[in-house]
């Protein structure tokens, strides 16, 4: 009895040193993942800009990812003055402070949240597959 539970202390150590390094892999995958999806969303905005004088498609850049309790964040920032209105569109306006027309928006920024989006799903099961097989799961 003593050497049976003193092998079942062993294995159940054992299996806690496994599960604390495969909870520890789990809670990398988060940041890593987010980041990698990140990077693919600011070089495809960066692909989609319009260039005139290229300081809009210079000035994209990801904020670094912030913790918290409802889990990891990241953005995508422009800082150019007029990065909104070539995003979003903007109205005409004439000296007499009348719109006369208005400019549709170019939607770079969602056109790459969606790519982000995808990118998320297909690198989080990449990762996942990758923590199993490295714990033989």
């Amino acid at each position: 009895m003593n050497n049976n539970a003193r092998h079942n202390r062993i294995a159940i150590n054992q299996f806690r040193k496994e599960l604390k390094a495969m909870f520890d892999d789990i809670r990398e995958i988060d940041e890593k993942v987010l980041t990698k999806a990140v990077s693919i969303g600011v070089k495809d905005v960066k692909a989609n800009t319009n260039v005139v004088t290229s300081f809009m498609r210079k000035s994209w850049r990801s904020t670094p990812v912030k913790k918290s309790a409802d889990g990891v964040s990241k953005a995508i920032n422009n800082y150019m003055d007029y990065a909104p209105h070539v995003n979003y569109g903007h109205r005409i306006v004439n000296n007499k402070k009348e719109t006369v027309g208005f400019v549709k928006g170019q939607f770079m920024l969602e056109k790459a949240v969606g790519k982000v989006d995808k990118a998320i799903v297909k690198e989080f099961k990449k990762e996942v597959e990758r923590v199993n097989r490295k714990h033989d799961k």
